[in-house]
């Protein structure tokens, strides 16, 4: 008990320095368990989501990039496709076609245009407000809602890509009718939209006013054929409307949903043709070489860490080891006063124990934020 009284009595005399012991013991502790915390955290919302979603239909090119894209919504980003390869899965019978548009951001968020079918889907619900049902209209993801502080009735302003891609593209202010139920997933940190909506982002929609108006006096003046709306309000939404072919206009990607495991088979089959400018591809899969990669680079991470750990573990008795040589008077005064080998060795073994616990404690609450903060720590780290 002296022991431990004298120990702790010098840790608080030397606090700055056995502070740093503490945190530094702390990280060493709980970097690995917090890596492998995150690691699996990661893995797993990434192959639950990809095995969520059967089949995405996308511009030839690399697989991971689309999948990302279209299912993550990351900035990875393909070739658009154009409407007649949604037609095309329609007309087939086998599948759901669910268009993704998601060339637009706000506010640093990602604008999915896409149908309603997606909510449905996904199992997204409304938890305030209510689901778009006009051109213009948007409705938040739960994170994009609390980090904007916006709701039912505020409105966000489109943004393109990167100012370099500025061509037919005009900013619309949305309006905001819903937010969206928290669930954990990159849809939390997603605007959703009508794909009509996107479109007229893109400038292939547009309104119109009247050639000529009267005044209170009759006087008929004429003024411009077409305006480009930076909002879509009821007095302008009959003008509205989308100039060529409708199955010329883009598409990011989109999500098919087969009907049964032989209509999928099916499907895949008609995109092998590495001529055909559009690919089929399965998340699932495509996913499960990306994590398999993950956790290659993860033991790599593993040894490193344990390389460091160790370094840090030297330092720390160097340090410990440099402390105890500068209180060899002090020592000496206990020597003197009685105290024998064992009485010094119990001191710096309760010293040692002291910090030991203390770091334990702090790794264990960090383990243990981490844990409970997971889901959100990773949908944050996916959506970097």
């Amino acid at each position: 008990m002296n022991a431990l009284f004298l120990a702790l009595a010098h840790l608080r005399w030397t606090w700055a320095r056995s502070l740093v012991l503490v945190i530094v013991g702390a990280l060493i502790l709980s970097v690995p368990m917090v890596t492998q915390v995150l690691l699996r955290g990661s893995e797993q919302a990434l192959t639950q989501r990809a095995e969520a979603t059967p089949l995405v239909l996308g511009a030839r090119g690399s697989q991971l990039d689309l999948v990302m894209g279209a299912v993550y919504f990351s900035e990875d980003r393909t070739l658009p496709i154009t409407r007649a390869a949604e037609d095309d899965v329609w007309d087939s019978g086998l599948a759901l076609p669910i268009p993704v548009h998601t060339a637009f951001q706000t506010n640093g968020a990602r604008i999915v245009g896409t149908s309603l079918d997606y909510f449905d889907f996904r199992g997204l619900t409304i938890a305030e407000g209510r689901q778009v049902a006009l051109l213009g209209e948007a409705v938040l993801g739960a994170q994009v809602a609390d980090r904007l502080g916006l709701g039912p009735g505020d409105t966000v302003v489109s943004a393109p890509e990167n100012l370099f891609d500025l061509d037919g593209v005009y900013p619309l202010e949305l309006q905001i009718t819903g937010v969206l139920a928290a669930t954990g997933t990159p849809d939390d940190e997603a605007v959703f939209t009508d794909v009509k909506t996107s479109w007229v982002i893109a400038g292939i929609g547009h309104g119109h006013e009247d050639v000529v108006t009267a005044d209170a006096e009759g006087n008929i003046t004429a003024n411009a054929a077409i305006t480009q709306f930076q909002r879509i309000t009821p007095d302008n939404i009959d003008s509205f409307h989308f100039h060529g072919s409708a199955n010329d206009y883009p598409l990011s990607a989109v999500l098919v949903v087969p009907y049964d495991t032989r209509s999928g088979t099916i499907l895949r089959g008609r995109y092998l043709d590495p001529e055909n400018p559009v690919q089929m591809t399965v998340p699932a899969e495509i996913v499960a070489g990306l994590v398999d990669r993950i956790f290659r680079i993860a033991t790599l991470l593993d040894a490193v860490t344990l390389v460091i750990g160790i370094a840090a573990l030297g330092a720390i008795a160097l340090s410990l080891f440099l402390a105890w040589s500068l209180r060899a008077s002090e020592m000496e005064t206990a020597k003197r006063l009685g105290a024998g080998r064992f009485v010094i060795l119990r001191l710096a073994v309760a010293e040692i124990a002291l910090l030991l616990t203390l770091s334990a404690g702090l790794a264990a609450a960090l383990v243990i934020a981490v844990t409970r903060n997971g889901d959100q720590l990773v949908a944050w780290i996916l959506a970097l």
